[in-house]
């Protein structure tokens, strides 16, 4: 995934800045994220349990996990952006609000805050961290946090991702569960497209 995000950025340069409001976009993420989520669900036909699929054991502890992660991650993107000043590098989000195109946007917007994030995290900190944990927690973490930045194909951004990434694969450690993680991706990805057609147009 990490070959394939580089060599398109390479080949491609930043996506058009409007991708999100074109039903193309829906329908090819819907096509790959099925793909990848078949392969992870493969994977883990016969030890579902690496999927960590399953109920925190308390919502309290867990909710206020999510909430330091969220602060300490938006924390550390205002700090960074203040001295690498990476901007739009990912180039998914659109400078201003086009209504005429706003039901695919809001398609699209399903899709990148509910199957995103649900397949992601079951690859990453679900069959990802499970395989990985076998060499310790920090590093299953800190790998786990590295191959999902990776996998986005950034440069200047990678930081931020891969930061995001671990905190996510933290709160998996903590927890035992992917489920936490998929509502923190979820609310990060939705903050991120409202910020887009709000502060940005």
């Amino acid at each position: 995934m990490a070959a394939v995000g580089y060599a398109s950025r390479i080949s491609e340069g930043k996506p058009d800045p409007q991708i999100l409001y074109e039903w193309s976009t829906t329908i090819g993420t819907l096509v790959q994220d099925g793909i990848v989520l078949g392969l992870v669900l493969w994977i883990a036909k016969s030890r579902r349990d690496l999927l960590a699929l399953r109920r925190p054991v308390s919502i309290a502890h867990t909710l206020g996990l999510l909430g330091t992660a969220l602060v300490a991650i938006y924390v550390f993107e205002g700090i960074y952006s203040a001295l690498a000043h990476p901007g739009n590098e990912q180039g998914l989000t659109p400078a201003h609000w086009e209504p005429r195109h706003a039901a695919a946007y809001i398609a699209n917007g399903l899709v990148i805050c509910t199957v995103i994030p649900f397949v992601e995290e079951l690859t990453y900190r679900g069959v990802g961290y499970s395989l990985l944990e076998r060499f310790g927690r920090w590093p299953a973490i800190l790998l786990v946090g590295l191959f999902f930045g990776l996998a986005h194909g950034l440069v200047v951004s990678l930081p931020v991702i891969v930061a995001f990434g671990c905190a996510l694969a933290w709160i998996r450690s903590a927890t035992r569960s992917v489920i936490p993680g998929m509502l923190l991706h979820a609310v990060f990805n939705l903050i991120a497209l409202v910020a887009a057609v709000t502060i940005g147009g």
